[in-house]
């Protein structure tokens, strides 16, 4: 019996097996590929960190919450500790509230699909630029003094700067993989850092992925890590950060390559990798320096 459930259950660390350690947490992560930190309402088909952390998925907190639940601090300490030695990088694709994670080993695939081509070229402000004049300022304060905490920002821009108008400007140059937080400190927040001088050799390697390579290896991980998915979950997944026909035609190519397969399961069918397929999609990493 396909008990699909209980599959994701035991893979997602829900089945009352928590993650404690590091080094739990580093195989956790690298076996899902991708989680957010909280629960989203309405759900995204995608495990999170605080349920792995809880080892279940009964009443956990969403971001709103989290500053009432013990359990929140605790998974964020641990989650900061994968960030700080690169196991996972952080993304601001669903809310900058809420923290989605992405293995160290599939990172520059994420990055060929979302960060820029050129990264030490600095943003410019213009009609047609996906940045403001603050984002450039801001990144540029990044880029000469980093890794440098929001306080510092807010000072160094002046007066007349709100904290509103700063959060949005970081998250201009974060949706876009210019910048990300390294680190987390009570009392300061967190720091910033430009991504390619944080990680040079993830963003190395992102920049010489093809989009078509990219997205053909995180949609084998995607599905590595849910076990098997309708082609809308899938296609909802990846429409946060793909033109949703470029999903279609992946999909298609690796149908058509018996990469991946359809699987029936009630009255629901569903795409999963091919058998002994695994994630042969993915390249191995080399390995990365890692930083303590």
């Amino acid at each position: 019996m396909f008990d699909l459930d209980q599959l994701r259950r035991t893979k997602w660390h829900l089945d009352a097996r928590p993650i404690r350690t590091l080094e739990e947490a580093r195989e956790f992560i690298e076996s899902v590929g991708f989680c957010l930190l909280y629960p989203l309402k309405p759900p995204v088909l995608v495990p999170t960190f605080i349920g792995a952390w809880a080892g279940g998925e009964d009443h956990l907190p969403t971001w709103q919450h989290a500053y009432a639940d013990p359990r929140a601090q605790q998974a964020t300490d641990l989650m900061v500790r994968l960030l700080r030695e690169q196991a996972a990088y952080e993304a601001n694709l669903f809310d900058e509230n809420n923290a989605f994670l992405v293995a160290g080993s599939i990172f520059p695939y994420f990055y060929a699909l979302v960060g820029e081509r050129n990264p030490k070229q600095p943003p410019k402000p213009g009609p047609r630029s996906e940045y403001s004049q603050l984002a450039c300022d801001a990144y540029e304060i990044i880029r000469r003094e980093g890794p440098v905490s929001k306080h510092h920002l807010l000072e160094s821009l002046g007066g007349g700067t709100s904290t509103p108008a700063l959060d949005k400007s970081l998250a201009e140059l974060w949706s876009k993989l210019r910048i990300t937080r390294v680190d987390y400190k009570p009392g300061e927040g967190a720091s910033w850092d430009v991504l390619y001088r944080w990680s040079p050799e993830a963003v190395r390697e992102g920049i010489g992925i093809s989009v078509a390579e990219a997205l053909s290896a995180l949609l084998s991980k995607y599905l590595d890590c849910v076990i098997a998915a309708e082609q809308q979950e899938v296609e909802a997944f990846f429409g946060n950060f793909v033109p949703r026909s470029r999903i279609k035609e992946a999909i298609n190519a690796l149908l058509s390559a018996r990469e991946l397969s359809f699987i029936h399961v009630g009255n629901r069918s569903l795409i999963q990798m091919s058998p002994g397929k695994g994630e042969s999609a993915v390249r191995p990493s080399q390995p990365r320096s890692i930083k303590r």
